[in-house]
């Protein structure tokens, strides 16, 4: 009997063997399925000679069999743009690549692009070709290409202009030696790699203009999908104790670490840094900060970062219409006051401090924030920091330390044009009905952000002026 049990069981096992092997051969009809995840990998503005980050597809085999993939080919060869790798081999030919029921692999590609006489973008273009039981399917490839000029480690030793025809990547660090000025003319983009700070020992004079394509810009070099938005993505830019004579108007600073820092007093009657009609954006940690130092800032939005303004250990400051707002998103959590204020050098000492702000916007929401405003004094130094006619979010008592004249409008929305965290889209223009328009006095300004004419009358609080 035992012998009899013996023999079934060997039989079922020989039985399910031989299924399972059926089950398992290859499907060779010209029928047979096979998808892939996309039929475009696209790559956004790929620096010429600097290689872009690397994107994957899959190849799907929803058959109840085992595919045999004839091959798959980069079209171009090896005198392509893009390189491949399917399943962890790179090569440009593959042959008989086997993909079991239900399964998939991977194939991974990148694009590196040879420098031209071209300025402006170019578009590069190849396809991987899939072929299957006499059937061919196409996954296409396109980048788009930029010349530029690379600077690795780059020491500014002589007065120098920077003109707009090409951008500027800056790998290693840049640096503007004392008692030199680097001028950047309207327009020009430099884009900073990870590990690139710029260093200010001398003067930054870079001046654009009020439409988007003459602003100067300075950014990270990542511009694919995901990290062109991601903050953090370059060091940013350093005004050390050196330095004089800093002015930027019409800049873009986003997705720095920190944005503009300026280090100590300045050595001549002059603020060390003057900022006007700049927008600092997306920045991990400190947007525009000082430390016992000069800044002025007129027009200025400072948006969505970690500390949007932080002056410590004392210094002289002045902020003139602007809008200083932060909305907790995916990138940044609204963890901290938008505006820092602090005459602190250590647990000992502190220093004078004064800071004149006026017709100006402190806001934030999306966080657990709810003193948009932090002053901290200690010691008998002198610290007068004064704000007239502001909008802000204050849910405690005021500072001991501020004086507020003119319109005080606490805790009220400033009803911005549009905010939306999902899509990551701000417009921190004012709506009609906003409380901030005419709440301001005419200080000589004559502009806003965008350029347009402040009203002579009673011009709106902000960075923006109600057109």
């Amino acid at each position: 009997m035992m012998k009899a049990v013996a023999i079934i069981t060997i039989f079922c096992c020989f039985v399910c063997t031989i299924t399972s092997c059926k089950k398992e051969g290859f499907i060779t009809s010209g029928d047979a399925l096979l998808r892939t995840s996309t039929d475009t990998l696209h790559y956004d503005t790929v620096f010429t000679t600097i290689g872009s980050v690397t994107q994957s597809f899959k190849i799907f085999n929803p058959n109840d069999k085992k595919l045999n993939l004839s091959s798959i080919q980069l079209m171009g060869g090896n005198t392509s743009f893009f390189k491949i790798n399917v399943d962890g081999i790179v090569g440009t030919t593959f042959s008989n690549i086997e993909i079991n029921a239900n399964d998939s692999i991977y194939v991974f590609a990148m694009v590196t692009i040879n420098p031209n006489a071209n300025q402006l973008p170019f578009v590069v273009q190849d396809s991987i070709k899939i072929d299957y039981n006499g059937n061919t399917r196409f996954v296409q490839l396109d980048a788009l290409g930029q010349n530029a000029r690379f600077l690795r480690d780059k020491r500014v030793t002589s007065d120098t202009t920077w003109n707009n025809n090409l951008p500027f990547v800056i790998l290693g660090s840049l640096t503007v030696d004392a008692g030199k000025t680097l001028t950047i003319e309207k327009g020009t983009k430099v884009y900073f790699h990870a590990d690139a700070p710029m260093i200010v020992r001398g003067s930054l004079n870079a001046i654009g203009e009020k439409n988007d394509s003459t602003r100067i810009q300075f950014t990270g070099d990542r511009l694919d999908e995901y990290y062109r938005d991601f903050p953090g993505s370059w060091p940013g830019i350093y005004f050390t104790e050196t330095s004089i004579n800093n002015s930027m108007k019409y800049c873009i600073v986003k997705n720095a670490y920190q944005g503009v820092i300026a280090q100590n007093p300045s050595t001549n009657s002059v603020e060390k840094l003057k900022l006007n009609e700049c927008i600092f954006d997306n920045i991990y940690d400190v947007a525009v900060g000082a430390s016992n130092s000069s800044v002025s800032a007129t027009n200025c939005l400072i948006s969505n970062c970690g500390y949007n303004i932080f002056f410590t250990a004392g210094g002289n400051y002045t902020i003139n219409y602007c809008t200083v707002a932060s909305y907790g998103n995916n990138y940044l959590q609204h963890k901290n006051a938008v505006l820092n204020v602090s005459n602190i050098v250590n647990a000992t000492t502190t220093n004078s401090l004064t800071a004149n702000i006026s017709n100006s916007i402190f806001y934030g929401e999306g966080g657990l924030v709810e003193d948009e405003i932090v002053l901290n004094k200690q010691g008998n130094t002198p610290f007068v920091v004064t704000f007239n006619n502001v909008l802000y979010k204050m849910k405690s008592n005021d500072p001991a330390a501020a004086n507020f004249t003119g319109n005080k409008l606490k805790n009220i929305a400033p009803n911005f044009d549009s905010i939306d965290n999902g899509l990551r889209y701000y417009n921190f223009r004012l709506k009609p009905i906003s409380e901030a328009i005419n709440k301001g006095n005419n200080i000589g300004t004559l502009i806003d952000l965008d350029g347009n004419n402040r009203v002579v009358g009673l011009p709106d609080l902000g960075c923006f002026e109600k057109q």
